[in-house]
């Protein structure tokens, strides 16, 4: 039940976001727009997940996103195995695991996308994905499981109203490490 209402704040929060990001009398040229832009921009808003702080749109448009796809990651048992460590510990309770992940993604996903106030500080995209570096994934990532990781990403984007054109944007970025990440 928490899960459903913390999953519901958050939809309607995003749902806020791309509103207030369509106002009719925004004077910027759209074609000069990042994709962060896009999904929010600098514009502070309300932290439905800390109480109290402010977040910026975008950061807050890309964390819903991220949060979305690691549920459905963690629901597709065609993937889910990468991630056994994270599973575990989130069922017996701990979220560490979990926030760290939705740390760094987001964090990849702001830089990558064009903001300007955050710097991913993560492992390596071949580091990250490679279990000689990190025993937090269980194997190294074929190009299918990559292939359906960007198809888990782009129901995470759905599930939180992005339009079908800021999905393939988004879906174009995470596309741009799988060099990276496809390692067998």
């Amino acid at each position: 039940m928490k899960r459903t209402a913390f999953m519901f704040l958050l939809a309607a929060s995003f749902f806020v976001i791309i509103a207030s990001s369509c106002d009719k009398n925004n004077n910027s040229n759209p074609t000069t727009l990042t994709l962060y832009d896009s999904l929010g921009g600098t514009a502070k808003v309300a932290d439905p997940a800390n109480p109290g702080q402010m977040i910026e749109a975008g950061r807050l448009g890309i964390r819903s996103v991220v949060d979305s796809t690691i549920f459905v990651i963690a629901g597709d048992d065609s993937i889910n195995h990468y991630f056994d460590v994270l599973l575990s510990e989130v069922a017996v309770n701990d979220l560490s695991g979990f926030q760290e992940l939705s740390k760094n993604l987001t964090d990849f996903f702001c830089v990558a996308t064009g903001a300007k106030n955050f710097t991913y500080t993560g492992l390596s995209m071949t580091d990250a994905h490679n279990p000689a570096t990190n025993p937090r994934i269980n194997e190294k990532v074929n190009a299918a499981d990559f292939g359906q990781f960007i198809n888990d990403l782009g129901t995470g984007a759905q599930q939180n109203g992005l339009p079908d054109y800021l999905i393939s944007r988004v879906a174009a970025v995470a596309e741009t490490v799988e060099g990276q990440v496809v390692q067998r």
